[in-house]
């Protein structure tokens, strides 16, 4: 049975042409460590570690490449930008649209003692201005706040939130997992203090790199959640205070990087803007699509403007994992199902706790796997017609 992918919510599939060979011409060719060598083959590797941080300094608006830290991750960065920055006594705002990524380090630092404010979204995901305004004049010491949802794909102000942050006095830290590599974001120009971003969606490389920008005034405020070798200053006992050194304790994921790299370099030959037509077109088909099915429920926002290309589904006559389940036994339809770690954001919806069946095309759906999931959708709500589900 052909597979049809649509899951590139929590991965892109097929990575960007390169990806691959890029990381086994790392590991089979090169394989050194940067720092810790005083030879050609690190140099050159050192070279390719600061073009990719010049490429991503290009593709979030930022000017200066050792402020990009590189990580496994979102979760990792979110994890040291929030531990490292706030401290007992402090108070954080996030919208209630966050990932567990978000959620899960500030139930942490609650019970240390920071003060958590979430601020309630509408149920299409979005987020009133008047209302995060009303958060910000408390003057947390924080906003974090995701750029997209991974449920609905709603995007939430990241631009006047930054510009609401400047105004009174909050640091902005904004997650960009779902919106790197396809929406733009311009860092300096938006005021944004810290960025999290993910190698492996978007921007089309592979899993286990990702990483945060941050401004320097900013960094000198963050505590280093990990403390180690850095391949500079090792006279000292504690951690450099310079960049990217600051937060890059232990051996980076060089192959990672060069896969990250060559991913980079196809997103840039493309163009974000094309990229991002060929997800959302497809995106558009399948709500249009969509709506002509009765006994379901497309959660989010009515079409795509505003929206990423992420479409849930609540089945109102059938367990979701159930059809999940059918999609891709009898179709071959590969989808997500569940609460996609965003529980706050499903309660927000009206979704909880059911959760919903996730469809999130990328650059490389074509219109017949559309037609097919949406055939295949019709169906199985068919055949459910008339039953009711309880809770």
């Amino acid at each position: 049975m052909e597979h049809i992918y649509l899951d590139y919510g929590s991965t892109a599939f097929p990575k960007a042409p390169g990806v691959g060979q890029a990381m086994a011409d790392y590991i089979d060719q090169v394989g050194v460590n940067i720092g810790r060598g005083g030879y050609e083959a690190a140099y050159h590797t050192a070279e390719v570690v600061l073009d990719t941080r010049e490429r991503l300094c290009r593709l979030f608006g930022w000017n200066r490449p050792e402020s990009v830290i590189f990580t496994s991750g979102v979760t990792a960065s979110l994890n040291i930008l929030l531990k490292g920055f706030l401290r007992s006594g402090d108070r954080v705002a996030a919208t209630s649209m966050e990932h567990n990524a978000v959620l899960r380090p500030l139930a942490q630092l609650a019970q240390s003692g920071v003060e958590v404010e979430i601020i309630s979204c509408e149920r299409d995901g979005s987020l009133p201005p008047e209302r995060l305004e009303e958060a910000l004049r408390r003057r947390p010491r924080a906003l974090v706040m995701t750029h997209a949802s991974n449920v609905c794909g709603t995007l939430l102000p990241a631009e006047e939130a930054a510009a609401l942050c400047r105004r009174y006095g909050v640091r902005m830290i904004l997650d960009c997992a779902q919106t790197g590599g396809v929406f733009p974001v311009d860092m300096l120009g938006w005021g944004v203090d810290a960025l999290a971003f993910a190698g492996h969606k978007g921007l089309l490389g592979p899993q286990g790199i990702g990483g945060f920008l941050i401004t320097g005034e900013m960094a000198m405020e963050v505590t280093p959640l990990l403390a180690g070798g850095t391949g500079s200053q090792s006279h000292l006992e504690t951690m450099p205070d310079f960049l990217p050194d600051r937060f890059e304790a232990g051996t980076l994921n060089l192959p990672g990087i060069f896969g990250l790299r060559a991913a980079l370099d196809y997103v840039e030959r493309q163009g974000i803007h094309t990229l991002r037509q060929r997800s959302i077109a497809r995106t558009d088909q399948l709500l249009r699509g969509l709506a002509r099915i009765r006994d379901i429920r497309v959660v989010g926002r009515p079409g795509t403007e505003g929206r990423g290309a992420v479409v849930s589904v609540d089945f109102l006559h059938l367990d979701n994992a159930q059809a999940a389940y059918e999609l891709e036994n009898r179709w071959g339809i590969e989808t997500r199902c569940g609460l996609h770690c965003a529980p706050k954001a499903h309660q927000t919806l009206g979704t909880y706790p059911q959760g919903t069946v996730r469809f999130t095309p990328g650059h490389a759906t074509t219109e017949e796997e559309i037609d097919r999931a949406v055939s295949a959708i019709e169906e199985i709500a068919k055949e459910r017609e008339g039953f009711t589900l309880h809770f």
